[in-house]
């Protein structure tokens, strides 16, 4: 079979936990406080080759708590995946590592999230679903108009 008749090949070879970090560094007295929190969310997708058609994807989560200027909580997780990816055009494949790995590693971020704030003492809190196809889109707008040397936003 010739290398162009070969199919394609997407998989999960495993999906791990890289980092994990929990910080209160105001406790216990922040126990006490009765404000609402503000909370914050940052999402931050790379990808890096480990081996011939291995990719490994990591989706990091950082989610913030403060009251006022107290930081109640920082929770922190690196959800990580080996995908295999195989015949694949060289194209695509940023697509993959850009929408299809974080949309498979979401779920599992999601749930160490919830899991690492409910065991700091806090109220879970539960990720809303992430458009990753979005982002990557509005990422390669962005790039595409710096490029260009145009302004990215609407003065």
């Amino acid at each position: 079979m010739e290398q162009n008749e070969q199919q394609p090949v997407f998989g999960i070879e495993k999906l791990y936990v890289k980092d994990l970090s929990v910080e209160v560094p105001n406790a216990p007295e922040i126990f006490l406080e009765q404000e609402a929190p503000q909370v914050e969310i940052q999402l931050n997708t790379a990808g890096r080759g480990v081996a011939e058609g291995v990719v490994e994807v990591v989706l990091t989560v950082t989610v913030t708590a403060k009251a006022g200027e107290k930081t109640l909580f920082l929770v922190e997780v690196g959800q990580a995946g080996l995908f295999r990816m195989l015949n694949i055009p060289e194209a695509q494949m940023e697509g993959l590592v850009a929408v299809a790995c974080p949309n498979i590693l979401f779920p599992y971020a999601r749930e160490v999230v919830s899991d690492a704030i409910t065991r700091a003492g806090f109220q879970p809190i539960v990720l809303q679903p992430v458009n990753f196809e979005a982002m990557y889109m509005q990422r390669m707008q962005e790039e595409a108009a710096a490029a260009e040397g145009q302004p990215t936003s609407l003065q």
